[in-house]
This record gives C-alpha cells, sequence and structure tokens, in this order.
C-alpha cells in the first residue's frame, strides 16, 4: 500500500431541503434532524432559530456598525447566514485500487450580505463529526475498560486522531478553500464546574473557566486545539470553544456571531436542559442533563439513536479502516510532527 494519503473535500447545502447523502455520517447531527416524517419542519424551525439569534447578536454587538438595520427588533438586517457540510475524504492506494474513506466533518458559515449580494467567509469548524472519533470513544475505550476497576484511557488514546486532524489542515485541499483555522464550538461538560472570571467579549459574552480539564479537551489538545468558555449575551450557558491561535483576535465580531448563533441553536436542540434552561448560569455553573426547569424545542431530536449509531460507525471504522490500513496510517502520521492545544 502507498503510504501517501490525501484529502477530498466535498460540499453539502445545508438548508430547509437537505438530504443527508449516502457518504455522510449517520449519527452527524445534521442528518439526525433531516430523518423522518419532520424533516423539513426541523429544518426550517433550526435555520429560523439560527437567523434570529444571529440578528439578536449583532444586534447587541453592533458589529459592524453599518448594519443599522438589524438594530431594529424584526429586521433581517443586512447580514445573513448560509451553512455548508464540509466532509473531507482520506484517499489512498492500497494493492492498487484507489480507496476513500471519510474521516471528518465540519460547517462551513458564510455570511451574505444582503446589500450587495456577497458572501463573506465566516469560521468553518463548528460542528465536528469524525469517524476515527467514534472509533477511539465508542470502541477503543469501552473495550480498554471492559474489565478495568476503575476507568481507563490508554495512554496513546486520540494521537492517531490528532495527527489526521493536523495533517488535514495542513493539507493542500483545506488551504486552498479556507484561510483561517477552524473553531470547533460544543456543550460543555457535565462532569465539570465552571466559574466566571473578568473577561467580557461583545459577541462571545462572559468567559468562564473550568475546575480541571476534561477527556474532550485532551482529545482536542491533541488535535492542537486549546479551549477557552464564554457565555454569550442573551444566552443562558457557556459554550466551549476549542480553536489554534488567537479566538478573539483572529476572527471578526461578524464571523464569531455566525458561530454563536448556529452552534447555540444546536445545542438548544440537543441539549435543551442546559441551553433552554429558565436559569441562566450564575457565577459558578454546573451543567446537568437532570435539570427540569427548562423549555424543550419543537425541533425532534433522537440522543439514543445519536449514541447507538455512533457505536456501529467505530464498528465500521475498525473493520473498513484501522485493521486493514491503520498500522500503515499510523507510520504515515507518525512523520508528521503533532501541535499540542
Amino acid at each position: 500500500m502507498s503510504s501517501d494519503f490525501t484529502y477530498r473535500i466535498s460540499t453539502t447545502r445545508f438548508d430547509e431541503n437537505y438530504t443527508p447523502s449516502a457518504d455522510s455520517r449517520t449519527t452527524t447531527n445534521f442528518a439526525n434532524l433531516a430523518r423522518g416524517e419532520h424533516r423539513q419542519a426541523n429544518l426550517r424551525t433550526a435555520l429560523s432559530m439560527i437567523a434570529t439569534r444571529f440578528h439578536d447578536l449583532v444586534r447587541r454587538a453592533d458589529a459592524p456598525r453599518d448594519n443599522h438595520q438589524a438594530r431594529e427588533p424584526h429586521s433581517q438586517g443586512r447580514y445573513g447566514l448560509d451553512l455548508d457540510i464540509v466532509t473531507a475524504d482520506l484517499e489512498f492506494t492500497a494493492d492498487d485500487e484507489q480507496l476513500r474513506f471519510p474521516v471528518i466533518e465540519v460547517l462551513d458559515i458564510g455570511i451574505v450580505d444582503h446589500s450587495t449580494g456577497d458572501r463573506l467567509p465566516g469560521i468553518v469548524g463548528n460542528n465536528f463529526s469524525s469517524y476515527i472519533r467514534d472509533y477511539d470513544f465508542s470502541v477503543r475505550l469501552p473495550a480498554a475498560n471492559k474489565n478495568s476497576i476503575e476507568f481507563t484511557v490508554p495512554a496513546d488514546f486520540g494521537e492517531l486522531h490528532g495527527r489526521v486532524f493536523q495533517h488535514f489542515l495542513a493539507s493542500e485541499a483545506y488551504r486552498e478553500r479556507f484561510d483561517l483555522p477552524p473553531v470547533i464550538c460544543i456543550s460543555v461538560s457535565t462532569s465539570r464546574t465552571y466559574r466566571r472570571t473578568g473577561t467580557q467579549h461583545p459577541v462571545l459574552g462572559v468567559e468562564y473557566r473550568q475546575d480541571d480539564y476534561s477527556l474532550t479537551d485532551d482529545y482536542f489538545r491533541k488535535m492542537g486545539l486549546q479551549v477557552r468558555y464564554f457565555l454569550p449575551p442573551g444566552g443562558v450557558a457557556p459554550l466551549a470553544f476549542y480553536f489554534s491561535g488567537d479566538l478573539l483576535g483572529d476572527y471578526s465580531d461578524l464571523q464569531l456571531a455566525g458561530t454563536v448563533s448556529v452552534m447555540e441553536t444546536f445545542q438548544k436542540i440537543y441539549r435543551p436542559e442546559i441551553y433552554n434552561s429558565h436559569t441562566p448560569a450564575g457565577e459558578v455553573f454546573q451543567p446537568s442533563l437532570d435539570h427540569r426547569d427548562f423549555t424543550p424545542t419543537t425541533v425532534t431530536y433522537d440522543r439514543v439513536e445519536r449514541s447507538e449509531l455512533a457505536a456501529k460507525q467505530g464498528a465500521f471504522t475498525r473493520e473498513h479502516l484501522i485493521e486493514p490500513y491503520g498500522e500503515r496510517l499510523e507510520q504515515w502520521a507518525a512523520r508528521y510532527p503533532v501541535l499540542v492545544g
């Protein structure tokens, strides 16, 4: 087998007509929303929530200052968003056969200037899905703890995934399409406690710090990403932002408003106990999925199904990538230095 691995990027527009492709990860949050009898209502509601939150954040931050229309509560404003699902396939040759395996899926946010019709670059990343991560968390980690008295994490846990992710960011395929590194935005951990700091940002809001790093934090660290936690203005719970570089300096307020509006909306759907709670986070915050004082959205989302599919896709990755090609993949990945977030 050739030791050379390359990447191929494809995109799918995420709108009310979105239908998951046959090649899309079935556990992706987008695919979950776009299945079943309520699929189009789900998509319309989610997109409406995103647009409303984006205009709200732009009004609050007045970013940019020529967005005068968005200062009116029900105005569309000068700027809007469009969303593309970005799928990265790993391509390589084995036994003289060209093979392709989907490894990473992220979301690209575009900012539409309604006054000119231009599409300005937003932030890529946002939502993050990975077949290798499914394998690590749904297959490898449970296997390591099957007969263990105490919770055990393999010493090299996440290293292959981290190298593949960083190599993707350095690839010609990524650099030709995106100018800035990604920002991944997810829910805070229910196993950690968060405390307010004195830092405040016009779009990201009030910063929090956690009491200790989580397994997820360490996993992203091996991808070269560090983490900060912010409670956006008008929100009720902080979000976790994983990034490289300077989160507050590398991206405009308008770009950050796009990421917050999209990812906070998804978290309201996925974890309403935390992000649609009736009680905003205080000086000290301990998130919990057992919280009952919240309002669920009208969007249908099956968390149990998603967990079950993650295990199936982890097994698929083991069978079709790790077992036949994992050793060569690791040898290839080991040739590249790893940045630690």
